[in-house]
């Protein structure tokens, strides 16, 4: 009797174990009653590009999948690629340019164990922004300038090539490393010259630099000299793709109907995210939402929401090989899991 009780309380004890390891066994083919528990990033703190996450999460597109979801905020490209790397989390958003640069680039030293599995943005969307007035109207006026971004983010990772193809000589530009929430601020205080953001954080930057001077801002988009990039998509792990594939899958499904939903509905996504972190303005993440809604539909080239095709992929490759910022040998697969996608 005593021996049979050892054995139930084991067996009991075993299947706790199991559960608090993520699920064991039947759940990455289909949710059932255990639960997958994962870290996701964002691309760029709380901003209203990463809004869909946070729907995914409110409106149970994710726990349906039988996935529990803890949401941290990235910090650009190349730190969220160091955190994936270090296994603090199995899922991240960013810009997929500056991630293929940091992994493939002529050094060659970057984490390249990931793989795309959500396209977020068609097109790249990174821009430098000055102040009207500042003197900066064209490439070439950012020589003997300083511009703040993100540390280690795609703004930095690819400015050489869009200053090849500008005219600009980008030993005569300094950088500065500035948080994202940072950024607006830094630019109305005049610590800096300029700044290097998404297109559409425009709302966010103008709001800061009009309560200081009465100023807009000057856009230099990158795409105006590189047409043919991606912008942010959902990165994961290859070893959980390789070990959960079936996650990975309900996950990116989850994901992409939360995009979905957050494209049609961006006031109600815009005031989730202020609900969720206070210090984004519900107005501007609205806005921000409205922004890139073109560049997520773009159907351009046969794309569907979400979906990155192999041929564009290619040029893409091909186009940041010409420009010296990855290389040779790179294919498609190397960035991109199309079985999943």
């Amino acid at each position: 009797m005593r021996l049979r009780r050892s054995r139930i309380i084991a067996m009991i004890m075993a299947t706790v174990a199991c559960a608090a390891l993520n699920g064991c066994g039947g759940s990455d083919d289909k949710p059932g009653t255990s639960v997958d528990h994962v870290t996701y990033l964002t691309a760029f703190g709380a901003a209203g590009r990463d809004a869909f996450v946070w729907i995914a999460a409110e409106k149970g597109y994710l726990r349906s999948a039988g996935i529990d979801v803890r949401i941290q905020l990235g910090k650009a490209a190349g730190e969220n690629l160091k955190a994936l790397s270090s296994g603090q989390a199995q899922f991240a958003a960013l810009d997929l340019t500056g991630a293929m640069i940091a992994a493939f680039g002529r050094q060659n030293s970057g984490f390249k164990d990931f793989r795309a599995v959500l396209a977020v943005h068609q097109h790249t969307l990174v821009s430098i922004m000055s102040e009207e007035g500042s003197g900066i109207t064209s490439p070439k006026d950012l020589e003997g300038k300083t511009i703040a971004a993100a540390a280690n983010g795609v703004n930095q990772l690819l400015f050489p090539g869009y200053a090849k193809l500008a005219g600009i000589d980008a030993s005569k530009v300094k950088w500065v490393a500035v948080q994202p929430v940072q950024l607006g601020n830094t630019l109305a205080s005049g610590k800096v010259d300029a700044l290097s953001t998404f297109l559409i954080g425009r709302p966010t930057i103008e709001k800061a630099t009009l309560q200081a001077h009465k100023k807009k801002v000057v856009v230099l988009p990158y795409s105006e000299y590189l047409p043919d990039l991606f912008g942010n998509a959902v990165i994961a792990r290859t070893d959980l793709i390789k070990s959960k594939p079936g996650l990975v899958e309900r996950f990116r499904g989850a994901m992409l109907k939360a995009l979905e939903y957050t494209v049609a509905h961006p006031d109600e996504a815009g005031a989730l995210l202020h609900a969720k972190q206070p210090a984004t303005a519900a107005d501007a993440a609205s806005e921000e939402i409205k922004l890139m809604t073109p560049s997520v539909t773009a159907t351009d080239g046969g794309s569907v929401v979400g979906a990155i095709d192999r041929a564009r992929m290619a040029r893409t490759i091909t186009e940041l090989q010409k420009i010296g910022l990855l290389r040779p040998g790179v294919t498609p697969e190397d960035v991109v899991d199309f079985d999943v996608m």
